[in-house]
């Protein structure tokens, strides 16, 4: 069955796989941190109040069958054991059977986190990484040849994250067809990274070139990766650098790196070439039949990318299989923040003394240089930028994250930066609406300043406990 396997990619596999744990590991981590302010049963959006209306079907966890936060936390840090004694090798260091289901694990579990995880994980690297991980199963380990129906099904995966971006942006905002979004991009873009205010200010005629490259990144290199080599691998490479240059500009959560571990899939190695055969009947059964599977389930993601009404980073079915994906079909011309602050006085004045509640990632204090959080999911951050595009974003979790300040709610207080009332929780808390541009480089030598900021209005009107 010399079609059945790629010996050539076995290095291939070995770096996509060690990659995938590697997320899967920052995963669960960024689970296990936040869950219990988000989603716990005191959490913002608790999930014994969500499965109360889900039942199995509409939402397969096993936190179906009883949930607690002693549990949840025991699933979250069950699976980053799990993802980094994968990253270690384990999954290569024992038979066949047992790396798979090392792989099934990994899946299941963060399956059943996302499956309750609500607005909290509703961001399309969640589909990605279960879509990648479910695959990962059928990829073998060292005791076999990387089978080539799986490291197709990688680059159909690959393919379908970058021509669907690709898709989205052309039949969507008309900045990118007339090579105009950069300008905006680096400064509008959820969570600026440190290098972001260089980026902005980069030469107009280099951003065109970014959306330029941008396009022949998504719309001509995932065609490639169909052809045969080396023009596949020249593809898979050229990707890879663009995901590096996104790194580079912001803070994506995992999506970056996530792209980079699927583009091995299509870069083949004959000098490091595996030496081991095609693995036990059963496998190649089992290779066969999940292939067969995500052909079938292939039909709604591309009636999706045939569609003028192209959806983006949406699942078909329940267990977030042959999903569809794509980024940034329109991007803002400002940034709207919104700032959220407390007072311990009794009544409200005029002269009433606001202190600002800091976020570890979104933007705030002027001064303060964006970080590097990336691939690490800052989730209330991220919400936040929704938040300031739509009040509709918001509707749902926004008070009872306020309402849970207005106690000092210690779960609570651990997703931001700072607690501006250490010794006794504040009387009120609102939220204000601003907008932050970047400042010019004549601005920032004058006041050392990163962001320059114009209140808009109130967002939300003071609440009292």
């Amino acid at each position: 069955m010399h079609w059945f396997t790629a010996p050539a990619y076995g290095l291939s596999r070995l770096v996509l796989l060690r990659l995938l744990a590697a997320v899967y590991l920052v995963g669960f981590l960024a689970a296990a941190r936040q869950f219990r302010a988000l989603i716990g049963v005191h959490g913002i959006l608790p999930v014994p109040r969500f499965l109360a209306r889900r039942p199995f079907r509409r939402a397969p966890s096993i936190f179906q069958f009883g949930y607690s936060d002693l549990g949840f936390a025991v699933v979250a840090w069950t699976g980053a054991a799990l993802a980094a004694a994968v990253l270690a090798g384990a999954a290569d260091a024992v038979p066949l059977w047992a790396s798979m289901l090392f792989w099934t694990a990994l899946w299941v579990l963060y399956l059943s986190i996302v499956n309750v995880g609500q607005v909290w994980y509703g961001f399309g690297w969640e589909s990605l990484l279960l879509e990648a991980g479910f695959l990962a199963v059928f990829l073998g380990n060292a005791t076999v040849a990387p089978p080539t129906p799986v490291l197709w099904l990688f680059r159909w995966l690959l393919f379908r994250v970058e021509f669907g971006a690709g898709l989205i942006k052309l039949r969507g905002d008309p900045c990118w067809r007339d090579l105009t979004c950069l300008r905006y991009h680096h400064e509008t873009q959820p969570m600026p990274g440190p290098l972001s205010w260089y980026f902005h200010h980069l030469p107009q005629p280099l951003h065109r070139v970014e959306v330029a490259a941008n396009h022949l990144a998504q719309l001509l290199l995932p065609v490639c990766l169909f052809l045969p080599q080396p023009v596949a691998g020249t593809a898979a490479a050229l990707m890879v650098l663009t995901q590096l240059w996104l790194v580079a500009s912001g803070n994506f959560a995992w999506l970056n790196w996530l792209t980079i571990a699927l583009a091995f899939s299509a870069v083949e190695l004959p000098h490091a070439a595996s030496t081991a055969g095609a693995g036990p009947l059963w496998f190649r059964g089992a290779v066969l039949a999940a292939t067969a599977l995500v052909v079938g389930l292939s039909y709604w993601p591309v009636r999706n990318l045939l569609s003028r009404h192209q959806a983006m980073n949406r699942s078909f079915n329940q267990l977030h299989l042959v999903n569809t994906y794509g980024a940034f079909g329109s991007i803002n011309r400002v940034r709207l923040e919104v700032v959220v602050e407390g007072t311990a006085e009794p009544r409200i004045t005029p002269g009433t003394l606001w202190r600002e509640y800091a976020f570890h990632g979104k933007p705030g204090d002027v001064r303060r240089l964006p970080r590097q959080f990336a691939p690490y999911h800052l989730r209330l951050d991220w919400m936040m930028w929704f938040a300031g595009i739509s009040p509709s974003y918001a509707r749902p979790w926004l008070r009872p994250f306020v309402e849970r300040l207005l106690v000092n709610d210690p779960d609570t207080l651990r997703l931001l930066r700072g607690n501006p009332f250490p010794d006794a929780p504040p009387v009120f808390v609102r939220a204000v609406l601003y907008r932050y541009r970047f400042t010019t480089a004549r601005e920032r030598r004058a006041s050392g300043a990163w962001w320059h900021r114009t209140r808009v209005r109130e967002y939300l009107a003071p609440v009292r406990r």
